[in-house]
């Protein structure tokens, strides 16, 4: 493949971008909100979280200089550990990972346009939306990331305006103490505050979404670090600046368990059609959320497809390099949750396995360094093991809590992944993975 026709550096950084800046932080705060009403705690919240996902793109960015092919986890945990603990990753990947987070934003883009215009069908707006991305992302590598670029530089545009909007223009403040209060410490400490993250663990998936196209990136070694480290704190940046306008704008007894969250704060800000603006605002910001995951999630299933001969349709790609199949497959995936699924049962337990595949990937950077030192690493993580140590105490946390206060969310999860289990031994009676 040569050099003009892989992605640009910009172009991953703006799928990282627009991976993150999704659902979550649109619509996490008012279940924060339910144990949580502090602003300091609040803002806590979503600073550990962007700091928990900048150690773990720290140590992305080495693993995935020393193994510089697309495929992310399943990259990772096939070379780290065993083929089946790849295999498993993108099975989490392919059912859970990219198809349930595209099939949650589709949704949502669905149901905020169809609330600006009440004679469209949300769910026939949702599948559209699916539908277009597929082709665009299905037709050349380059119409996939100039679109992917346009639409993320617009998402950061319209954030920007609204939080400089609701900065500005809300006629009257509401009175929330963004400084530390006595109780604040051990509410930080509390089982509520790691529940709590696990919304916001959520809102920060997508950190890793670049080492998926790796292969497909100009100077990976060089650039991957760089990219990642990026997109990670634009994102933080965005994120703790969305929720303290959130904060300031609307009264915290009209957030408390409400999902719309920056629908109430547009009203605030922009009085009576605020409503309808921030609708088609947040369906705008959509967009460049399905068209991300549209265009990283099918690099899994190819990688899966060049490695096992069962699937090797998945590894079929167009004259550009596309893979197609790939990306009509998760399309396909995705529009089934759309048409059989509620918003909340896609939130619920898809958290869980994607924190699971990244603690372990995260945990992987240990086992390279002990069982492969002479392995060449064109970028070293930043004050390691400080940074691996620390996101892997943190999702550890929030995992343990899942484990205790959500049982069911985290049974459905770990089926999912044994069902992966079984299935990698199933097909490999008859066939090997492929040695690479």
């Amino acid at each position: 493949m040569t050099s003009r026709s892989k992605f640009k550096p910009s172009t991953a950084l703006a799928v990282i971008i627009a991976n993150m800046i999704g659902t979550g932080v649109f619509t996490s705060l008012g279940f924060q909100l339910i144990g949580i009403q502090s602003g300091f705690v609040i803002l806590m919240l979503w600073i550990i979280g962007g700091i928990t996902a900048l150690c773990g793109a720290l140590t992305y960015a080495e693993l995935g200089s020393a193994l510089p092919r697309s495929g992310g986890e399943y990259n990772f945990l096939s070379h780290i550990y065993h083929p089946v603990a790849g295999f498993t990753s993108g099975w989490i990947s392919s059912t859970i990972g990219f198809s349930a987070p595209t099939a949650l934003a589709a949704i949502t883009f669905g149901s905020y346009l169809s609330a600006v215009f009440p004679f469209l069908s949300a769910q026939y707006l949702a599948l559209a939306l699916l539908a277009v991305m597929t082709i665009v992302h299905g037709s050349s590598r380059k119409n996939s990331g100039q679109i992917q670029q346009i639409f993320t530089l617009l998402k950061i545009f319209l954030i920007l305006v609204f939080c400089l909007a609701g900065l500005l223009l809300v006629a009257e403040p509401q009175p929330v103490n963004f400084m530390p209060i006595a109780g604040d410490k051990s509410l930080i400490l509390s089982s509520t505050f790691a529940i709590s993250l696990i919304y916001v663990s959520y809102a920060y998936t997508g950190w890793n979404a670049a080492t998926y196209i790796s292969s497909e990136l100009e100077h990976p070694q060089k650039s991957l670090s760089t990219i990642l480290l990026s997109g990670t704190v634009i994102v933080t940046i965005c994120y703790v600046l969305l929720n303290y306008v959130f904060l300031y704008t609307a009264p915290i007894d009209e957030l408390v368990g409400k999902v719309e969250i920056g629908v109430i704060s547009a009203q605030h800000v922009f009085g009576d059609g605020g409503a309808m603006i921030m609708g088609t605002v947040l369906s705008l910001l959509l967009i460049s959320t399905v068209s991300a995951m549209t265009l990283a999630g099918p690099r899994v299933l190819q990688v899966i497809g060049e490695d096992f001969k069962v699937f090797e349709k998945l590894a079929v790609t167009n004259a550009d390099g596309v893979p197609t199949r790939a990306i009509y497959f998760q399309s396909s995936i995705a529009a089934i949750f759309v048409l059989t699924s509620s918003f909340e049962s896609i939130l619920v337990f898809s958290g869980f396995a994607l924190a699971l595949n990244s603690f372990l990937a995260v945990a992987g950077i240990f086992v390279l360094r002990y069982k492969q030192p002479e392995l060449e690493r064109p970028y070293k993580t930043w004050l390691y093991p400080l940074p691996p140590l620390i996101y892997l105490a943190v999702t550890g946390w929030t995992l343990s809590y899942i484990l205790i206060e959500r049982q069911k969310e985290a049974g459905m999860s770990l089926g999912i992944i044994a069902l992966g289990i079984i299935f990698y031994y199933f097909t490999t009676r008859s066939t090997l993975p492929t040695s690479k």
